[in-house]
């Protein structure tokens, strides 16, 4: 009978042990997934800020459509990627998609912003320079958010590897998740565009 109450009391420990892992793991699983909401908001604002800036500079750059018709598709791959990453937070293969789209999206807004500079009236237009202003703000929400989810998932990753939460991790298809990252190859991306007037 004490052998019983034993077993039974290890068990039951060990239950609780299994729960709590199991828990943990959710609750670090919905933080990064918490986080990547917050790169969802802004980056739909730069999305909505976007066509904006392209009407604005669409009077001045009568010479530069290749350069607008480019932004527009930029933000439409984006918006895709985005898309897929918010379907499944965390997926490697969404969160390379977005990647590279977020970074096409950048170099294109880069090239308006360069093109801008040689138009001084746009320059000097105040909804350019609210919209820019606007733009760049945008850009460093994007940047904390970015951290903030990476932070997110290196905690989510680190739980579910260590053992002996990676038992159960395992056990539950707790899968890994994949940072979000501006490729490597482009450093001049890994800054907000810089916009003088």
């Amino acid at each position: 009978m004490v052998g019983f109450m034993i077993l039974l009391g290890l068990v039951i420990v060990i239950a609780l042990w299994a729960v709590g892992q199991y828990n943990g793991l959710v609750a670090a699983r919905n933080a990064f997934r918490n986080a990547f909401a917050q790169i969802d908001v802004q980056l739909q604002r730069r999305f909505e800020l976007i066509p904006n800036l392209v009407e604005t500079a669409k009077g001045y750059l009568t010479h530069e459509r290749e350069t607008l018709e480019a932004v527009i598709a930029a933000r439409g791959a984006a918006m895709a990627g985005l898309s897929a990453a918010h379907a499944s937070p965390g997926d490697p293969a969404a969160m390379a998609q977005l990647s590279a789209a977020q970074g096409q999206l950048n170099g294109a807004l880069g090239r308006l912003l360069v093109v801008a500079e040689a138009y001084p009236d746009l320059k000097a237009n105040q909804n350019m320079m609210q919209l820019t202003e606007e733009l760049t703000s945008t850009e460093n929400k994007v940047a904390f958010a970015r951290q903030a989810y990476n932070d997110s998932v290196m905690a989510y990753n680190n739980r579910r590897e260590v053992f002996p939460a990676s038992l159960i991790a395992n056990n539950f298809r707790f899968l890994p998740a994949a940072l979000l990252d501006i490729p490597a190859d482009k450093a001049q991306m890994r800054e907000a565009p810089q916009v003088r007037f």
